[in-house]
C-alpha cells in the first residue's frame, strides 16, 4: 500500500483536485455543447464564432490542467496515486484537443456541410463526456464502485458505437467522394472526431485502474 493510499483515509476530504477535476469535466461538456451547434449551424459567422468559443475553452481547459499539475509539485496528499491524478489530468486535457481539431478543420477546410456521421458521433461524444463527468465525481466515493463501473462500461460501449458509425462514413466516402481533396477533408473531420470518442476511453481506463487500485 503507498502513502497515499495510507493516508488518504486520516485526511480530511479534498478540497483541492475534484473542485478542479469537476472545473475540467464541466468545461468538456460545454465543449462538447458547442462542437454540435458548431457542425450543424449552416450560418458562416455563427460558426466563426462557435469555432472562437471553443478555441477560448480549450484554453480554459489548458489552464485547469495547469493548476492541477502545480498542485501535484506542491500537495503532500492527493486524493489516489499522484501518477493516477496526473494520468486523469492529462487524459480529460486529450478531449479538449480532439474536440479543437474538430472544430478547427471545419474552419481551415471550410466546410460547409458536415457529413451526418459527424455529428452522429458529436452525439456520442457528448453522452461519453457526460458519463465522464459523473463517474469522476463518483471517484470522491470509492466505495460506490459498481455505479463507476456501470459508467465505465457505457463509455466502452459508446466508443464502440463511434468506431461502427466511422468504419461505415470511410467506407461510403471512399466509395461515393470522387473528388480527392473533399475525401481527404471529411476523412480527417471524421477521425477528428472519432479520435475524441477513442479519448473519452482513455479516461475511462484511468478511472478503471484507480477503482482497481483503491477497491
Amino acid at each position: 500500500m503507498s502513502l497515499t493510499t495510507f493516508f488518504k483515509f486520516l485526511s480530511p476530504k479534498d478540497s483541492t483536485f475534484f473542485p478542479l477535476f469537476k472545473k475540467d469535466t464541466d468545461n468538456l461538456i460545454v465543449m462538447g455543447d458547442v462542437l454540435l451547434k458548431l457542425i450543424t449551424t449552416k450560418k458562416r459567422d455563427e460558426r466563426e464564432k462557435l469555432t472562437n468559443d471553443i478555441d477560448r475553452l480549450e484554453n480554459i481547459g489548458d489552464d485547469i490542467t495547469h493548476q492541477i499539475y502545480v498542485e501535484l509539485e506542491k500537495t503532500f496528499i492527493t486524493p489516489f496515486d499522484r501518477e493516477d491524478v496526473h494520468a486523469l489530468a492529462a487524459a480529460l486535457d486529450d478531449i479538449a484537443d480532439y474536440i479543437q481539431g474538430t472544430a478547427a478543420r471545419v474552419r481551415l477546410y471550410h466546410i460547409s456541410t458536415v457529413p451526418k456521421p459527424v455529428a452522429d458521433m458529436t452525439l456520442i461524444l457528448q453522452e461519453g463526456i457526460q458519463e465522464i463527468s459523473k463517474s469522476v465525481a463518483l471517484l470522491m466515493d470509492l466505495r460506490k464502485h459498481k455505479e463507476i463501473n456501470e459508467s465505465l462500461v457505457k463509455i466502452h460501449s459508446l466508443e464502440n458505437a463511434a468506431d461502427r458509425i466511422f468504419n461505415t462514413a470511410i467506407e461510403l466516402l471512399f466509395l461515393k467522394e470522387k473528388n480527392a481533396i473533399q475525401l481527404i477533408k471529411l476523412k480527417e473531420l471524421l477521425a477528428q472526431v472519432e479520435t475524441a470518442t477513442d479519448r473519452c476511453e482513455d479516461v475511462a481506463n484511468v478511472i478503471e485502474s484507480i477503482v482497481i487500485k483503491y477497491s
